[in-house]
């Protein structure tokens, strides 16, 4: 005889979301997973304000840069560009060597970058990811020299280039900047974070070496830091007065040595001093619009899931 079959159990019901702890609001704006968060108004209010603000000075330049003097000294200033800009730029031509400046600004920039960026990199890899002795401590010496003024160094150094024979001389210049401890800090912080172990461990079981591990292995990953230490240092050669001024003179000058000359006179005329900082303003504006989206893009697709 068959046994009756037995009913089936009912269906368990759906478990209830956990309550939300005692004493704790849950949360506004937060997305579930695969949702993605949007900004509230605040916050576009927030960055409207601050690129407002950033992009002021800028502007200001361009509407000073177009205008006279006597416009300049008015009260209140005006606001709107003016008629004035080619004429400012013709100014700065007569005053100054600018086309000399800002090819020899372009030959320094891109030379102190070149060296900063290999150079840093090597010693960030060297810092990161190999063992030798005293490593601590000459990373710790590295470092240590970015709290000395460079201002201490500059009668030594300049003594050393008149021994040398290279005052005037882009040289001069040049081979100050090729490293710099802040590169070497920042490749090696992010080469430890980027880079791992194992594989320089896998190259090196298969007999790559250290050379070889440097260009095939780290310069690839390496690319999105050296990009932005690249852009920094460029910005940062590029925008440098204090030493050039003291190493060059007006026959071979840069673009911020170029500009000490515009304006002269009993009264300084801003407009052309505002013509010819806007000048040497612009190839680094046209530098960063032409790579900053790929740095960008490089930062983000460069992190190694470990």
């Amino acid at each position: 005889m068959t046994a009756p079959i037995a009913p089936a159990a009912p269906a368990a019901p759906p478990a209830a979301p956990p309550a939300p702890e005692p004493g704790r609001a849950p949360r506004r704006g937060a997305s579930r997973a695969g949702r993605t968060l949007h900004a509230g108004p605040l916050a576009y209010g927030i960055l409207i304000v601050a690129v407002l603000f950033s992009a002021f000075p800028f502007y200001w330049t361009i509407v000073a840069a177009s205008r006279s003097n006597a416009d300049l000294a008015k009260v209140p200033p005006t606001l709107l560009p003016g008629p004035n800009l080619i004429k400012n730029f013709e100014a700065v031509l007569e005053e100054a060597d600018i086309g000399k400046a800002l090819l020899n600004s372009f030959l320094v920039s891109g030379s102190i970058t070149l060296g900063t960026v290999l150079c840093c990199t090597l010693a960030g890899f060297a810092f990161a990811k190999l063992r030798f002795k005293g490593r601590g401590a000459l990373l710790a010496v590295t470092v240590g020299t970015m709290m000395i003024p460079p201002q201490l160094g500059v009668i030594p150094l300049f003594m050393l280039i008149a021994e040398l024979g290279w005052v005037n001389q882009l040289q001069s210049v040049i081979l100050p900047g090729l490293v710099s401890a802040f590169g070497v800090f920042f490749m090696r912080q992010y080469l430890v974070q980027s880079l791992p172990d194992e594989l320089i461990e896998a190259a090196r079981v298969d007999g790559a070496s250290t050379a070889r591990i440097f260009w095939s292995i780290v310069v690839p990953i390496a690319r999105p830091g050296m990009a932005v230490l690249g852009l920094l240092t460029f910005m940062a050669s590029w925008n440098d007065f204090f030493w050039p001024v003291v190493a060059l003179t007006s026959s071979e000058p840069t673009v911020q040595v170029a500009l000490r000359q515009l304006g002269g006179g009993y009264v300084h005329d801003q407009s052309v001093i505002m013509a010819g900082t806007l000048l040497g303003t612009l190839p680094v504006l046209l530098v960063f619009g032409l790579l900053g989206r790929q740095i960008v893009g490089g930062i983000m697709q460069g992190a190694v899931k470990g």
